[in-house]
C-alpha cells in the first residue's frame, strides 16, 4: 500500500492508493481528494454541526461497499465525534452511536481517503451542548420509478414547491441527486419535533398524490413505483439520513447531488459531473447560500 503524509490547513493526513480507481471512467482516488478540497467552502456549510453517514467503497465503485455510521477505529483524535442516540426525538430513541462530524478541510480529506464517496446527513444538527437540535431544514426526495426519470421529477417539482409556498414555505432549494431523481429541500424555524415535520411532510406528499394519482406516489410499496414518482417523505425521520448537497454518488460515473437553480429545472434538465459542479461554484457561487 502506498501512502503518504500531507499537512492540509495545519493537520497531518495520511493519503494512501491515490491512483485507484473508484469509477470505470478512471476517475482516480486523488480527483476525488481533489473535488472535496475545491468544494470544501460549499459541502462544509452543509455538513456544520450534523453527524455524517459515510458510504465507504474501498476498492471503488465496482467492488464492495458499506454504511458507517459510527467512528471507526483510528480516526485521527482532531476529528470531532460524539455519542447520540440513533433516532433523536422520536418515541424509541434507539442505540447510542458515535458519531462523527466533519468539521473542516482535514477532516473531508481524511473521509475521502477511507473512500467514503457518498457523504448522508439528517434534517438535524447538533448544539453547542452536545444536544440534538429540531430540525432545521425538511426534505422531500422526488424518487421516479423508470420509466419515468429525471424530466417527471423536474415536472414536479414546481408543484412541490408551490404546495410548500402555500404553507409560508417560501423559500425551496433544489438538488439534482446525481443518482436518478432529485430533492427539494425548506428552510424550517425549529419550532416542530422531527416527527412534527415527517408527519407533515407525509400530509404533503399524500395530497399530492392524490391530486395526480397518474403521476405521483406517497406510498413507499415497490410494486406501485413504475411509471411514477415517488414522494418520499420518510427522510424527515430523525433516524434517517439524506445525500448531502455536493457529495459524489456511487454510480458508475461520477456524478454530484448538485444544488440547481429554478430556472434550471425543466425537462431536458441532466446530472452534474464534478467538474461541472466546480466550475459553477467558481461562475455563479452556491445557489444554497443565496
Amino acid at each position: 500500500m502506498s501512502e503518504q503524509w500531507v499537512v492540509v490547513a495545519d493537520r497531518k493526513v495520511k493519503l494512501t492508493n491515490l491512483d485507484r480507481v473508484l469509477y470505470p471512467t478512471g476517475f482516480t482516488k486523488a480527483e476525488m481528494i481533489a473535488y472535496y478540497t475545491a468544494v470544501a467552502p460549499a459541502i462544509l456549510a452543509q455538513l456544520r454541526d450534523r453527524p455524517v453517514t459515510r458510504i465507504r467503497y474501498p476498492e471503488g465503485v465496482t467492488g464492495e461497499r458499506f454504511f458507517e455510521k459510527n467512528t471507526p477505529a483510528g480516526a485521527p483524535e482532531w476529528v470531532r465525534h460524539r455519542r447520540l442516540p440513533a433516532s433523536p426525538g422520536s418515541d424509541d430513541e434507539g442505540t447510542v452511536l458515535d458519531l462523527p462530524f466533519l468539521d473542516d478541510l482535514p477532516a473531508l480529506v481524511w473521509s475521502a481517503n477511507q473512500g467514503a464517496i457518498e457523504l448522508h446527513t439528517p434534517q438535524w444538527t447538533v448544539g453547542k451542548n452536545g444536544r440534538p437540535r429540531r430540525p432545521d431544514r425538511l426534505v422531500i426526495d422526488l424518487d421516479p420509478g423508470p420509466p419515468a426519470g429525471l424530466d417527471e421529477c423536474a415536472r414536479l417539482a414546481h408543484r412541490v414547491r408551490d404546495r410548500l409556498a402555500q404553507d409560508g414555505l417560501t423559500t425551496t432549494f433544489p438538488v439534482t441527486s446525481g443518482s436518478k431523481g432529485m430533492q427539494l429541500y425548506a428552510p424550517l424555524d425549529g419550532r416542530r419535533s422531527a416527527m412534527e415535520v415527517r408527519d407533515y411532510v407525509r400530509d404533503v406528499a399524500e395530497e399530492l398524490a392524490a391530486e395526480r394519482p397518474g403521476e405521483v406516489l406517497a406510498n413507499m410499496k415497490r410494486t406501485l413505483r413504475p411509471g411514477k414518482v415517488l414522494l418520499d417523505w420518510s427522510q424527515n425521520h430523525p433516524a434517517k439520513t439524506t445525500v448531502t448537497p455536493y457529495s459524489l454518488r456511487g454510480k458508475e460515473e461520477p456524478r454530484v447531488a448538485a444544488p440547481r437553480t429554478w430556472d434550471e429545472v425543466e425537462p431536458g434538465m441532466v446530472h452534474l459531473g464534478p467538474d461541472e459542479v466546480v466550475d459553477r461554484l467558481e461562475r455563479d457561487g452556491d445557489p444554497l447560500a443565496s
